[in-house]
C-alpha cells in the first residue's frame, strides 16, 4: 500500500517533532494522538473515508469543523474538550506548513478556525469547616481508608494538580524537616512544595505501613497505588474524592461546594492561603503558575476577603450620619440654577 503524505506527517509529528523539538510531556503527546485517532474514526464512520487514503490535500476547514461538531454532538464532549482537539490539529498544521509550503494556504485556513468561547463557571472551593469534614470521612482503621486519607490530605496541603499527584514517586517525598514534596508539573516544570508537620506525620505513618522507609528499591514506586499495584489514575482519584463527598453530603450538604473535583482541593488551598494573608506572588510560586495574572483569579472569587478589605478601607456611615439633601438649601439652589 502506498504511503500517503498525511500518514507520513502524522508519524513525524507525533514521534519526532513533539517529543524531540517541542520536548512535550508524554501526557500531552497522548492527548494529541487521541485527537488524531478520533478524527480517523469520524472520517471512517461519518464520511466513509478510509484512514489509509487520507491526504493533506483532503483536509479542509469544513472537514475539521464537521469533526468538531461531531465530537460535541455524538461523543458529548464539552467545549473545552473540543478546543483541546482543535489545538492539537492547529499544532499539526503549523508543522505541515513548515514542511510543505505548497500547502500553506490550506494550513492558514485551518489555523483560522476559531476556538469556541467557554462559559466561565464560578470557582468551587471548600470552606475550612467543609474541608475538615471531608478529611474525617475516610475510615482510617482500614488499609484503603488510610491510603485515601493520606491522598486527600496531601492533595490539599500541596495544592497539587491531580496528574502531579498520580505521578508522585516515593523519592519525591521528603519526610525529614523541612518536609517537602517535589511535583512534576505541566510543561516539564518541577517545583518543591513545603508541607506541614501534620501532613508529614501522616505520610510518615503511611510510608512506615508499606515498609518504604530506608528502602532504596522502592524509591520509584508510585506513592498512591490502586488494588492492582499500579499508580492511581486521574479517574481513580476523582472516584475516591466523589465517594467521600457523597457520604459527607448525607451528613450535611451545606458544606459541599456546587461542583467538586480533585482540582477543587487545589482551589481551596489557594483561597485559604490568600485569606491567611499570604501575598499573591508566593501563592503563584506555590501553585506553579507562570504568570501572576492566573493567580489573581483567587483574589477575584474570594468575596469574604473582598468584604474584609473594604471594611478596613473605610467606615460605612450610619443612617443617622447621612444628611437629608432636601434640607440643604445651598444644594437645592445650585441644582435649580444648573440648567438655566
Amino acid at each position: 500500500m502506498a504511503e500517503t503524505d498525511f500518514a507520513r506527517h502524522i508519524a513525524g509529528f507525533l514521534s519526532r517533532y513533539l517529543p524531540g523539538q517541542r520536548n512535550l510531556s508524554t501526557n500531552t503527546i497522548a492527548s494529541y494522538r487521541d485527537a488524531v485517532k478520533l478524527f480517523l474514526v469520524f472520517c471512517e464512520t461519518e464520511r466513509k473515508i478510509k484512514p489509509d487514503t487520507i491526504r493533506i490535500s483532503d483536509m479542509s476547514p469544513e472537514l475539521l469543523t464537521d469533526y468538531l461538531g461531531w465530537l460535541e454532538r455524538e461523543r458529548h464532549c464539552t467545549a473545552a474538550s473540543r478546543n483541546q482537539r482543535l489545538a492539537a490539529f492547529k499544532s499539526f498544521f503549523h508543522y505541515v506548513a513548515a514542511k510543505e509550503p505548497e500547502h500553506l494556504l490550506e494550513c492558514q485556513r485551518i489555523l483560522g478556525i476559531p476556538m469556541k468561547k467557554l462559559a466561565r463557571q464560578p470557582m468551587s472551593f471548600f470552606s475550612p469547616e467543609g474541608l475538615h469534614m471531608l478529611l474525617t470521612q475516610p475510615d482510617t482503621t482500614t488499609h484503603k481508608g488510610r491510603r485515601d486519607h493520606a491522598l486527600l490530605v496531601l492533595l490539599y496541603d500541596s495544592a497539587a494538580r491531580v496528574q502531579e499527584m498520580c505521578d508522585l514517586r516515593v523519592r519525591d517525598v521528603r519526610l525529614e524537616q523541612p518536609a517537602t514534596v517535589t511535583l512534576h508539573g505541566k510543561g516539564r516544570k518541577t517545583r518543591i512544595i513545603p508541607i506541614t508537620t501534620k501532613t508529614a506525620s501522616i505520610m510518615q505513618a503511611y510510608f512506615d505501613e508499606r515498609g518504604w522507609i530506608g528502602e532504596s528499591g522502592t524509591l520509584d514506586f508510585p506513592v498512591f497505588m490502586n488494588s492492582r499495584w499500579s499508580k492511581l489514575t486521574r479517574a481513580g482519584v476523582a472516584h475516591i474524592l466523589a465517594k467521600y463527598v457523597k457520604t459527607m453530603s448525607i451528613a450535611d450538604s451545606s458544606y459541599v461546594p456546587a461542583s467538586v473535583s480533585p482540582h477543587c482541593l487545589r482551589h481551596s488551598k489557594a483561597v485559604h492561603l490568600l485569606r491567611s494573608g499570604v501575598p499573591l506572588i508566593y501563592i503563584r510560586d506555590f501553585l506553579g503558575h507562570v504568570s501572576i495574572t492566573t493567580t489573581e483569579i483567587y483574589a477575584k472569587v474570594d468575596a469574604e476577603q473582598t468584604r474584609k478589605a473594604l471594611e478596613v478601607a473605610y467606615e460605612v456611615p450610619s443612617q443617622e450620619a447621612v444628611p437629608e439633601w432636601q434640607t440643604d438649601k445651598g444644594l437645592i439652589a445650585w441644582l435649580s440654577e444648573l440648567c438655566r
